[in-house]
């Protein structure tokens, strides 16, 4: 009871440090740009671009929480998009009526996604290969899927209306950023309020603990790969709505980007530990950074580097830190 507690405030604190974090980055950023990062279009902007990237994040974080990774989930974005995109195509030109075009082109995206993290889930659950080198895999293959289907090139097609989902606003909030604040309440409340959500962090705090205790954790593993799917079908949808196109290595820096977000956010890369708050804060540092750097005109592949050497340095802090909570927990049981 007593680890437990210490646990729960390590990460309320750690939650707290990141809050801070991120209004200091804004202070900074306004005061070195008042007229240019402190603006309604500016933020505006950034509720816009954060979404798409904030909920394969979040979809990373809860992956991470069962001590598993997911390398292919951008790819598997692209392509449910590029499936979706080619479809309501030809609903287009056969003449089916523009909102039946979006409802099922939305279906075909969900649906695929959803199938390509059931096949994750099912080598990694059932066939029991490691995540890092079943995503592997699969990465290679949803990419050149994609790369046969396209030929590399970006396809487009859509009713004129689908440009809405990516670029609209609701009372002047970006519909994205609304899609995205749905997926975090959801997330927050199947990882945090239901049985499931509870066998997840068993399942990655200690896995043959879980399976002893008549936990299935097959089937929580499975579940856990295809709402991934789930969530990278939503994300597609905003990337494809927002782009009007799709393309195989549309989102492709994602990828490091989503585990840099859950890392930084308090998720232990072993399992076990983190939360969906802190993933969608690390989400908002990230693209208060990115922008700041892009207001200045830095190269857009320094800011890559710079999101990969947060990266490095919070896992060191992190594995130094969890070295020191284990010896004094060894010091207190002696």
């Amino acid at each position: 009871m007593m680890e437990n507690a210490k646990r729960v405030f390590y990460h309320n604190k750690k939650i707290f440090i990141l809050s801070g974090i991120l209004v200091l980055l804004i202070l900074l950023m306004s005061i070195l740009s008042p007229g240019r990062f402190f603006t309604v279009a500016n933020f505006t902007s950034m509720g816009f671009q954060m979404a798409e990237f904030g909920i394969l994040a979040v979809a990373m974080s809860i992956i991470i929480l069962t001590g598993g990774i997911d390398l292919s989930i951008s790819f598997n974005a692209t392509l449910s998009g590029i499936i979706g995109i080619l479809l309501m195509r030809s609903l287009t030109e056969s003449g089916v009526s523009p909102v039946l075009t979006m409802f099922l082109g939305i279906l075909t995206i969900i649906a695929i996604s959803i199938v390509c993290g059931a096949v994750n889930g099912f080598f990694v659950a059932y066939v029991g290969i490691m995540a890092i080198l079943v995503t592997l895999g699969t990465r290679s293959l949803y990419e050149g899927i994609g790369l046969n289907i396209t030929r590399g090139m970006a396809v487009s097609g859509m009713p004129a209306q689908w440009h809405y989902i990516g670029n609209g606003a609701v009372f002047g909030f970006p519909i994205p950023l609304l899609i995205y604040i749905a997926v975090i309440i959801i997330a927050t409340i199947f990882t945090r309020r239901t049985p499931w959500g509870v066998s997840v962090y068993m399942l990655g705090g200690n896995p043959r603990a879980t399976e002893f205790s008549g936990i299935n954790t097959k089937a929580v593993l499975m579940k856990v790969y295809i709402l991934a799917g789930a969530l990278a079908g939503i994300s597609s949808i905003i990337m494809a709505s927002r782009y009007n196109s799709m393309r195989t290595d549309y989102g492709s820096i994602y990828v490091l980007q989503s585990v840099a977000a859950a890392v930084l956010g308090g998720a232990d890369i072993g399992g076990g530990e983190g939360k969906v708050i802190g993933t969608v804060i690390a989400v908002a540092i990230l693209q208060v950074i990115s922008t700041g750097l892009n207001i200045y005109g830095v190269n857009r592949n320094l800011v890559d580097i710079t999101i990969g050497a947060i990266l490095l340095i919070v896992l060191t802090i992190n594995f130094f830190s969890a070295r020191e909570r284990k010896a004094k927990a060894v010091v207190s049981t002696v």
